[in-house]
């Protein structure tokens, strides 16, 4: 066969349509299973990525001996996941962050030293006053009291004829946060059982004062404890009053300071 004969059968292969079909196909195959095994290979091709070596409590400071590196696929790494150690170590776990042992480090849950905020300063209203309620675990029905719980704040008092009452001095009073005696979180911590000592609420001035007053009315035996919000409180022998009759009584056996703004 010559050359001439060769060209003219290659042509005539060529220009058979179920030939020219079965090429096509056959390219459009090999580039997707090229194409499609590039993206499997980029996407587990492992990468080296900081995570916890243990578990991290809110408001830790970072150091080197709780991280440790190992190998993922790098199609698991999202894109505010935390690529360097350089970039961790040193640096705060957010107010209500727990990263656990073997997580990866997020952008939003690591903040630095000055940007670690109060998380009960921050949730008070404009116009309100922080006010530290001084309580224990029975008050708080075993520690069953927690932030964001809507509370009434009940007053037992005696009157000068030594008549035992009790009524609801404030309510709908909102928990910003239950704090030990040393002024740690109760419940951020996972790993630590915390005593509450205290009750964070903001309330406004007038409020505040009206329960600063009464928690010095102590010759009047004035007990004040937290009740949550709608329940009730029975205790025997005790006359129930209405939330005007213990301001007035409040206000009667208090100094009241006129105060001017300038």
């Amino acid at each position: 066969m010559n050359m001439n004969n060769i060209i003219v059968s290659v042509k005539k292969f060529f220009q058979n349509k179920n030939t020219v079909t079965i090429l096509g196909v056959v390219v459009i195959i090999t580039l997707l299973y090229f194409g499609y095994t590039s993206t499997i290979n980029k996407a587990t091709s492992p990468v080296r990525i900081p995570v916890a070596k243990q578990t991290i409590q809110p408001r830790t400071q970072i150091t080197s001996d709780m991280v440790t590196t190992i190998d993922v696929p790098s199609i698991a790494v999202t894109t505010n996941a935390i690529r360097y150690t350089s970039q961790i170590i040193g640096k705060y776990t957010n107010i209500n962050a727990v990263i656990p042992a073997g997580s990866m480090f997020y952008q939003e849950t690591l903040i630095k030293k000055e940007d670690l905020p109060n998380s009960a300063f921050v949730e008070v209203k404009d116009g309100e006053a922080v006010y530290n309620f001084p309580v224990d675990l029975e008050s708080t029905y075993g520690n069953s009291i927690m932030p964001n719980d809507n509370i009434d704040i009940y007053m037992k008092a005696e009157n000068e004829a030594g008549q035992v009452m009790v009524g609801r001095l404030l309510k709908d009073v909102k928990v910003l946060a239950v704090k030990d005696y040393q002024g740690n979180h109760v419940f951020e911590n996972t790993e630590e059982t915390r005593t509450p000592s205290y009750l964070i609420f903001g309330l406004e001035e007038v409020n505040y004062i009206l329960l600063r007053k009464a928690s010095y009315m102590r010759t009047f035996g004035v007990e004040l404890f937290p009740v949550i919000h709608g329940g009730s409180v029975n205790i025997e022998g005790a006359t129930v009053v209405d939330t005007q009759f213990l301001k007035d009584f409040i206000e009667a056996n208090t100094v009241t300071i006129e105060t001017t703004v300038e």
